[in-house]
């Protein structure tokens, strides 16, 4: 009873009307990416999600993935492996990949769109893509010549799948403590043995060969992160010219049950002496993990965006058609037995939350995929270095509060249906588990937080920050004289002040005392991600008058801007508030008094 459809007039309305990706894509000389090409592969990808891949999506939570213990094989729900044969045979696989490798070359902010129209029709489907894709970044910076015609072009083609095996037992998110090894052969290969956990896609039924991108350590390798090399180390043995051999000492000792994505399996992978070659220099592999783990983690926040707008659509469908009570200002139904539950106050401010963050959001996320776009292909030099400064600030944003919004209109979704929304054959209590996970894997949003206020502000002076206010700045003064914005530009001037006043505050407060970044990094992100939206919003409301749209077009952006300027961004006084509270509150009661 869940449904989905994709949401392509807003998102052709973002990316071009709001962003201006058309124009940047001729500036970059892409010169095939043509409006009338991209629009036909957005309704082409809009039909293969929601014909192929949503009426998957309960069956994959319903069945789950299911592991075989004697052989370590693993079977994936009814349909899945049969909906990855249609993806690769319509070219999916390789949207955004370089012509050269195989794929089709179209920009990474287009493929984002699409991106998102898949894991919003199925999460955990779309889970075993987003590796490849990781692993496909990867490969294309740091792999050798002959490693990206032997392996790059299979993944490209969709023959082959990615993985990336970071996380151990022992270790989380502090790689430095990993043990996994990697012994060198004679021959130029490495020996890789140890146990890795929480890889998605580890083992699956899609393909013949998975290329597992593994951390490990050297023989001789320094202690800590400096001493992580990274590793293609293939399911099925494959030589330097190709051919492919025998299985690899490489197996899925278990898989995990989750609380949801079911259908994505996540496996715990023992390597045992398994065949594998060196990705780039002895010791540097972060270098190599980090490029997949920035593509994750904006893939991780188009998760979360994806989720908040196919709950916002059931739920808005179910909102219309319920009746339920009588408006507490009239009968607006009086030929019914009840109004609709959408005439309800309460009703509404959870369906507006996420229509607002829904909308906001892509705007958010676009943009940052722009970036890539710009960053891989730009000819000056300046550039790109500014798109780099600017990626890195927004990402732990995009990936961070995509995911908190998600779990946040998951929940306001759900509870539209009431009791209806916590049973099964509703959908939405699926949509409210999937989300969960987004908050967590590829850096949790205390990991994103920090990387955003101690990292991308602190570390490097507040270089992205300025360059937002600076785009803040311009918008405000291009409309400083235009009445019709007045009520979105004043107030987003004033905020955006106070973020450069506030970012400040915090910096000289840990200049004296470390913790201060940490007990404000989680209401710093989240507050970025606010005034980051209400510039995107006050942008969709000028973009919305200066566009041939329908008139209900502009009057729906006009008064969800005016929401989100009075309801959410309001939020920031709260945030503001925990972080000038100092680091005193949060560590002052000794640990072992937790629980007296």
């Amino acid at each position: 009873m869940n449904r989905y459809t994709a949401p392509v007039r807003d998102m052709k309305f973002a990316l071009y009307d709001v962003i201006g990706a058309d124009k940047l894509y001729a500036k970059l000389g892409i010169e095939h990416a043509q409006r009338d090409l991209l629009d036909a592969v957005m309704e082409e990808a809009a039909k293969f999600t929601q014909s192929v891949l949503a009426p998957l999506n309960g069956v994959g939570d319903e069945h789950g993935c299911v592991h075989d213990k004697d052989t370590g094989a693993v079977t994936t729900p009814p349909g899945f492996k049969e909906a990855y044969a249609q993806f690769v045979e319509g070219g999916w696989a390789g949207i955004t990949a370089p012509e050269a490798m195989g794929g089709q070359d179209l920009p990474e902010s287009f493929g984002a769109a699409l991106k998102e129209m898949i894991d919003a029709a199925n999460l955990s489907w779309g889970n075993y893509p987003l590796l490849s894709h990781g692993a496909t970044e990867a490969l294309k910076h740091h792999g050798e010549d002959w490693q990206k015609e032997v392996f790059l072009k299979k993944i490209i083609a969709g023959e082959w799948t990615g993985t990336m095996c970071l996380t151990e037992p022992h270790c989380g998110s502090d790689l430095g403590l990993l043990k996994t090894k990697a012994e060198p052969q004679a021959d130029g290969t490495y020996q890789v043995s140890g146990t890795k956990i929480f890889i998605t896609g580890g083992e699956h039924d899609f393909t013949d060969n998975i290329i597992h991108l593994v951390l490990a350590r050297l023989p001789d390798a320094p202690a800590g992160v400096k001493g992580i090399s990274l590793f293609i180390v293939p399911k099925v043995q494959v030589a330097r010219d190709g051919t492919v051999g025998a299985r690899n000492a490489v197996r899925c000792g278990s898989i995990e049950h989750k609380m949801g994505i079911h259908g994505s399996v996540t496996c715990v992978m023992n390597f045992d002496g398994a065949q594998g070659y060196l990705i780039g220099q002895p010791n540097k592999g972060l270098n190599a993990m980090f490029t997949m783990m920035n593509t994750a983690r904006l893939a991780v926040g188009l998760q979360g965006l994806a989720l908040i707008d196919r709950a916002f659509q059931n739920a808005l469908d179910y909102s219309r058609d319920r009746l339920q009570g009588r408006s507490l200002s009239g009968a607006k139904n009086p030929d019914k037995p009840a109004d609709p539950l959408i005439v309800h106050p309460d009703i509404r401010r959870m369906l507006l939350t996420c229509k607002a963050l829904a909308e906001g959001g892509r705007m958010l996320a676009l943009h940052a995929a722009t970036l890539v776009d710009v960053l891989e292909r730009s000819k000056d030099e300046a550039e790109r270095k500014e798109a780099d400064v600017l990626l890195g600030f927004l990402t732990p944003i995009v990936k961070g509060l995509l995911t908190e919004w998600g779990n946040e209109c998951t929940y306001h979704a759900l509870q539209c249906f009431g009791g209806h929304g916590y049973v099964r054959e509703w959908g939405m209590e699926q949509l409210a588990r999937d989300a969960r996970i987004t908050t967590i894997y590829e850096g949790t949003t205390g990991i994103q937080a920090l990387d955003l206020l101690g990292r991308k502000t602190m570390q490097l002076q507040g270089a992205g920050l300025q360059q937002f206010l600076k785009m803040i700045q311009g918008f405000c003064t291009e409309h400083a004289t235009d009445a019709s914005m007045t009520e979105f530009v004043l107030p987003l001037a004033e905020i955006a002040k106070q973020w450069g006043e506030l970012t400040m505050e915090v910096g000289k407060k840990a200049m004296a005392n470390a913790d201060e970044v940490g007990a404000a990094s989680v209401d710093y992100l989240f507050y970025s991600g606010y005034v980051a939206l209400a510039f995107w919003w006050a942008k969709a409301v000028a973009a919305a008058e200066t566009g041939s749209h329908p008139a209900e077009f502009k009057t729906a952006k006009r008064e969800t801007a005016r929401f989100y300027f009075a309801r959410i961004l309001p939020r920031t006084q709260s945030h503001a508030a925990a972080m000038r509270s100092g680091s005193g509150n949060l560590l002052a009661l000794d640990a072992a008094l937790f629980d007296s």
